[in-house]
């Protein structure tokens, strides 16, 4: 059994020795400060932080002494991207590290997000991370939180290159238009191999980082499950100032960070997953995400996948929120479920493009007038309750049924809940296909011919699934008369139809990522589409405002409370933004 002991006196005794008598270097003369360096570089990577095993480190030195490979010093600045195909993901960083002082800085998106791992303040050091912050009083305020070390998990400088210890030459190719050489670590742990691989080139004597490469295969399920790459930018070989780790004047003030252990890694130091694969706070969190949403995976192999796929949306989460957007994302329900999972969840049918028999929308001046700067249905109680359409493409009858329950409110004062269901299982014959997906216009056109739609009560309950019709011995209620379709890319006209006839259905776009883990804050999302073509989704807007200078519209899905801020979302109005203003409907009772 291997000896394992935190006692550092004693280590130091034992790296002096076999420093001495191996020679491993000329300038290892200053054991202190050398030891030092080592015994960080050997933490920063090793799978059990703060404790030192002996046979392990001695391993560590040795390699130092039998390979004769690159080094890229103790200490460096860089510039880089981080790489993330799955969630389509290109993140900036830049790097100043000192293992020789013991600390690192690292800033993410033009350094709207400092971290700092500092291993020499306080007994076990000290990690900060600072970016900004904005409430009703302060607007983009550098803000900075903390986590100090402990025994058993001492803070330690975090490299952004990889040690070459267990790398070996493999060949030179080009890359990038570089001559490079190629370095490459095959490990296989249980079902998974891990390919890592380090291009560097050679300049002015130094070894200079091009890029770096994870991929990981699983031999079980016979596919990639992992996969990004580092591409390094710039690299100087030179010892950072050491005013570039002083946190004082960066922030006005540092406070102990509130949240949980199992976001530490995220918060305070995300490249350490990246360059030495780290990944305990990914167990970690898909175990929590597990027990919350109470997972029971048919065996162990859909366990392995589905926690890959954790992997890369968590990653994805993270990653979106370092970048400070008006909006935040969040783990929820959906982050075991790949994009084509996610897809199913997106309903509406693509439009034909044509007249869809709906009558123009018409508002006077005097209206527009008098449109508060502010509304909201849920206050004066037209909206039921959000609901979960569950893994059935039926997002087109919640937000139709929505629009019915409002114009009825609106009408009687009374909420009444409607059928989805019944419009699931009978308004195939105007061109909806059940779960396979549908349109607000067609159920309309089915309520005309049917004088109505089922209560929620009378029908029957939400299956989520394409059901048997049965319109006999139901409550009908709402008849309409026709449906009016609000006029399109107008956001006044959508802010006076919302308040004067009730919640309005809409449709958008919703095949990104960042709306599937929505937590808060005004969505906005450059890559939404907003024509006809784009819009994939149906939601039920029932109200519209502003929060810190960013005007919104209050949207309810169908993917439950679970999903975005209790079920809703805040959507941009900015550049009709996923198309929220283009196909709005409403119905005349």
């Amino acid at each position: 059994m291997k000896t394992e002991c935190s006692m550092l006196f004693l280590l130091f005794s034992f790296v002096t020795a076999f420093v001495f008598n191996n020679e491993i270097e000329t300038g290892y003369k200053q054991v202190g400060d050398k030891f030092k360096t080592l015994l960080w570089k050997y933490l920063s990577k090793t799978s059990k932080p703060g404790v030192i095993d002996f046979l392990d480190f001695e391993e560590h030195l040795k390699s130092l002494k039998a390979h004769k490979k690159p080094s890229f010093g103790d200490y460096y600045i860089l510039r880089g991207s981080l790489n993330i195909p799955y969630a389509e993901i290109v993140e900036p960083f830049s790097a100043w590290i000192d293992f020789e002082a013991g600390d690192s800085r690292i800033d993410f998106y033009g350094g709207m997000m400092k971290t700092y791992q500092l291993a020499n303040e306080g007994d076990y050091g000290v990690m900060y991370r600072v970016a900004p912050m904005t409430t009703e009083t302060v607007q983009n305020e550098m803000n900075c939180f903390q986590i100090t070390g402990a025994g058993d998990s001492p803070v330690a400088p975090q490299g952004v290159i990889p040690d070459l210890d267990d790398f070996e030459h493999v060949s030179d190719e080009v890359i990038e238009g570089e001559d490079c050489q190629v370095w490459r670590n095959i490990t296989t742990s249980g079902d998974k191999t891990n390919t890592y691989t380090l291009w560097l080139k050679k300049q002015d004597g130094h070894a200079v980082p091009v890029r770096y490469e994870m991929k990981g295969f699983n031999n079980i399920l016979g596919s990639h499950y992992d996969h990004y790459y580092i591409d390094y930018e710039e690299f100087s070989p030179e010892k950072p100032d050491s005013g570039v780790f002083k946190v004082e004047g960066v922030a006005t003030s540092c406070h102990e960070f509130p949240g949980p252990g199992l976001d530490h890694v995220y918060t305070f130091n995300p490249m350490k997953e990246f360059i030495y694969y780290h990944d305990k706070h990914v167990e970690d969190n898909f175990d929590q995400f597990k027990r919350h949403h109470k997972r029971n995976y048919h065996n162990e192999t859909e366990q392995e996948s589905r926690k890959n796929v954790f992997r890369h949306n968590l990653r994805y989460i993270h990653s979106k929120n370092r970048a400070n957007l008006s909006f935040r994302l969040g783990v929820n329900h959906l982050a075991d479920r790949t994009q084509a999972e996610l897809k199913v969840l997106r309903g509406k049918q693509k439009s034909s493009g044509g007249y869809n028999g709906g009558l123009p929308f018409k508002y006077t001046k005097k209206e527009l007038r008098d449109v508060p700067k502010a509304f909201d249905w849920r206050l004066r109680g037209a909206v039921t309750p959000v609901r979960d359409q569950s893994v059935c493409g039926s997002c087109w009858s919640f937000g139709t049924a929505g629009a019915i329950e409002g114009a009825l409110f609106v009408k009687t004062g009374k909420l009444v809940a409607v059928s989805q269901q019944a419009l699931v299982d009978c308004s195939w014959g105007f061109g909806n296909n059940g779960c396979d997906g549908g349109e607000d216009f067609r159920a309309y056109q089915w309520m005309i011919k049917h004088k109505g739609i089922p209560t929620d009560e009378s029908y029957g309950p939400y299956l989520g699934a394409d059901g048997y019709c049965h319109l006999d011995n139901v409550n009908m209620v709402a008849p309409i008369k026709g449906y009016v379709n609000v006029t399109s890319g107008d956001s006044d006209a959508l802010k006076v139809a919302i308040w004067k006839h009730g919640p309005i259905s809409v449709a958008i776009d919703a095949a990104h990522l960042s709306f599937a883990f929505y937590a808060n804050g005004v969505y906005y999302e450059p890559k939404c589409g907003n024509t006809l073509d784009d819009l994939d989704h149906a939601v039920l807007a029932v109200g519209y405002g502003t929060l810190k200078g960013e005007p919104y519209w209050l949207v309810r899905n169908s993917w439950s409370t679970y999903w975005g801020n209790d079920g809703y979302v805040l959507m941009s109005m900015r550049n009709n933004n996923c198309g929220v203003e283009t196909f709005p409907t409403y119905v005349v009772l």
